[in-house]
């Protein structure tokens, strides 16, 4: 690694919304026993690998967090800095937060959903003050506290192309600087989140990343040169058919 800027990404464990086959997002459901173990077995492919980090990036939701945990505790870094923003959040899935992913696809039609989870920039319906979950979501304490720190204006509803214009700034303005300085840097954060900076790194078409799935507790690599030119991307650490299982199951909508 001599030479070379790291930066370690790796999607939280499954969480209880998760294992349920339900449109979590900015709902902060806590990690389920599957996304502990995903956790612990991330933890222990970056112990197995030797990284150790100067500072972590995450977001404001438990199931990051939990995961963040597990993982600086078995690499024997449980004081390691930890900056937490909201626009490090999963993105915000509107009106479709807390529905089945499988019932929805038989009400509205599988290509239907797969457009509102995958696609660059369709939006979900918008969530409103009669939402089931919007109490849930925006009495949070840590989305109350950011409400009085911040102008910015909290999403609705989000798509690929929206949760790209909170990340990559925060990547350019607050992390860059770090990898600059030669930090380690580990980011743990959600699903579409890496999708944001795996699209803007690599530069993938607004067609192409509508394929890409990122398997939950499963590290993967990118090394930069001084000038944050990439120079490896997206290396997936551990077991190939893990690897793919993870990346498959990321991707259905079917009950699992």
């Amino acid at each position: 690694m001599t030479g070379k800027r790291i930066v370690v990404m790796a999607r939280h464990g499954e969480s209880e919304w998760s294992k349920n086959n339900v449109f979590c997002g900015w709902y902060d459901s806590h990690l389920s026993d599957r996304g502990t173990n995903e956790a612990l077995e991330c933890a222990q492919l970056l112990k197995q690998s030797n990284y150790k980090f100067d500072k972590a990036y995450t977001s404001l939701l438990t199931r990051a967090h939990q995961t963040l945990k597990i993982i600086t505790e078995h690499i024997d870094q449980p004081n390691l800095p930890v900056e937490e923003s909201w626009r490090l959040n999963e993105r915000h899935y509107g009106a479709l937060t807390g529905f089945n992913k499988a019932e929805l696809a038989e009400q509205y039609g599988e290509n239907q959903v797969q457009i509102w989870r995958r696609s660059f920039d369709v939006l979900p319906p918008e969530m409103d003050k009669s939402h089931a979950y919007y109490m849930s979501i925006w009495c949070h304490p840590k989305i109350v506290a950011h409400s009085y720190t911040t102008s910015e204006k909290f999403p609705s509803t989000e798509s690929l192309k929206e949760t790209m214009e909170r990340v990559i700034p925060y990547w350019d303005d607050f992390i860059v600087p770090n990898i600059k300085r030669g930090q380690r840097i580990l980011i743990v954060a959600h699903g579409t989140v890496l999708r944001s900076l795996i699209k803007y790194l690599d530069g993938v078409s607004d067609n192409d990343i509508c394929s890409i799935n990122i398997p939950s507790g499963i590290p993967f690599v990118y090394e930069f040169d001084d000038d944050m030119k990439v120079l490896s991307s997206k290396k997936f650490l551990g077991d190939k058919k893990r690897i793919e299982e993870g990346i498959a199951r990321a991707a259905s909508i079917g009950s699992h």
